[in-house]
């Protein structure tokens, strides 16, 4: 009876060694499997389009002085009648067209002690915008806005306030296929580092998309714009 036992003692020593074994020969695969199958390439793609811009903020802005204030308010209504008729004159609607309150500075109230004395007491800026989706038609009559200056009106140039700015607006609707894009771009540049490297492109591991930015193509073409977005994808690899 002793010797049977310990002979089952030992048989299920054997046994618990060899389970033991397995165990671990079966953990060491699982990780070797996983590190194979962690193994991984991060790439990026690009999709970059142009689009011309579909509506134009157009800042069309004017001075004008006089020591008497009744005739600087006639002479601004004056001026500003004839920048919105030459503008419906050249395919402007009236409706994209508005009108801002002048802004008037009284020089006499500024000489702080200045003996010094301005030629015109009044001084005057006045703004007129053209808002409109008709750009062709905007950019064409900016190039003949100096047939009004030919006529006395003094525009005022290179003012923060008034610089003309283009906007694009359609960006959800480029966007499901730029994103298409440049996540295909990212696969393609995958792709090919697998197959330099020997190894099979699997699944997306985690993909992210860039910010879409929009800018002027150039300084002289600000009604073109460009348009890009950067997709970041991992891909799985394998042997």
């Amino acid at each position: 009876m002793q010797g049977w036992c310990k002979s089952s003692a030992a048989l299920l020593g054997v046994f618990i060694f060899l389970g033991l074994g397995l165990l671990g020969y079966t953990l060491g695969n699982a990780a070797i499997q996983y590190k194979l199958y962690d193994r991984s390439v991060t790439v990026k793609g690009l999709s970059e389009r142009e689009y011309p811009a579909d509506i134009v903020i157009w800042p069309i802005q004017f001075s004008v002085a006089d020591n008497d204030l009744g005739n600087l308010y006639r002479d601004i209504d004056v001026k500003t009648q004839s920048i919105r008729s030459f503008l419906q004159q050249n395919n402007i609607a009236a409706d994209e067209i508005t009108v801002a309150s002048p802004a008037i500075t009284d020089k006499s109230a500024q000489q702080y002690g200045n003996n010094d004395r301005a030629e015109f007491r009044y001084t005057a800026t006045q703004t007129v915008t053209v808002y409109s989706k008709n750009i062709d038609a905007a950019r064409a009559v900016m190039g003949s806005l100096s047939q009004l200056g030919k006529k006395g009106i003094v525009f005022t140039a290179n003012n923060y306030e008034a610089q003309t700015e283009y906007i694009f607006t359609r960006l959800n609707e480029v966007k499901p296929e730029m994103v298409e894009e440049a996540t295909r771009e990212a696969r393609e540049v995958a792709q090919k580092f697998a197959t330099d490297s020997q190894s099979a492109l699997g699944k997306i591991k985690r993909a992210s998309q860039g910010q879409f930015s929009i800018n002027a193509r150039d300084k002289n073409n600000p009604h073109i714009k460009t348009i890009r977005v950067v997709s970041t994808v991992e891909y799985y690899l394998s042997d």
